[in-house]
């Protein structure tokens, strides 16, 4: 027998939906994913699901714009969390392993989604990365006073490491988040701090 869907607020059943579709997502990816099994996990039927999300792709497309949205929010409120450059960059990168290591698992489909080549994907993808890395080169070339192109380039350099060290660290399992995040940061301030300040704090 079909599910029975209880009648929630569309914004709260839309969000159901996704958490139900980032599930199924993530566990057998976009291509063996069905909407008859997202509509099952989610407990609605299959019209339901319709209702929201035209179709498998849209949904996927909705998902992934979710988690890369959680990402971004991530990354600026770490950015914003102080004004000290050193526990900007703790900060940032606890930013990067928490959202990494998040039951939801919604890494998955913003750093390992398996349709990374197509078009309308790719996009989204390369945009989070464009995003979090203007961030956080808007913050060295503010305190450097080295060029755009410059800060940009840092600022990819800090955050390809911090996701490429991310993923080995969550695959290991061999230290927690905390000291993983310590060695990680003290590596990355060791390269950035060597850029002189261009307006150093006043010493009394």
């Amino acid at each position: 027998m079909s599910p029975t869907p209880a009648r929630l607020p569309r914004k709260q059943r839309r969000e159901s939906l996704l958490d139900a579709a980032r599930a199924v997502f993530v566990e057998v990816g976009y291509h063996a994913a069905a909407m008859d099994d997202i509509a099952a996990r989610a407990g609605v039927t299959k019209p339901v699901l319709y209702q929201h999300f035209g179709s498998k792709r849209d949904l996927y497309l909705a998902v992934l714009d979710n988690g890369a949205e959680q990402f971004v929010e991530a990354v600026g409120r770490a950015l914003k969390s102080t004004e000290n450059n050193r526990d900007r960059v703790t900060a940032t990168i606890n930013a990067y392993l928490k959202f990494i290591d998040h039951d939801d698992e919604a890494y998955r489909l913003v750093f390992q989604s398996d349709l990374v080549n197509a078009p309308d994907v790719r996009e989204r993808v390369q945009r989070v990365h464009e995003i979090s890395a203007e961030m956080v080169s808007d913050v060295i070339a503010e305190d450097t006073g080295l060029s755009r192109a410059e800060a940009l380039l840092l600022a990819y350099g800090l955050l390809g490491m911090a996701q490429t060290a991310g993923l080995r660290w969550l695959t290991s399992a061999d230290m927690d988040r905390s000291a993983a995040t310590a060695l990680l940061s003290a590596l990355a301030w060791r390269g950035i701090s060597s850029f002189p300040m261009s307006h150093p704090p006043h010493q009394p």
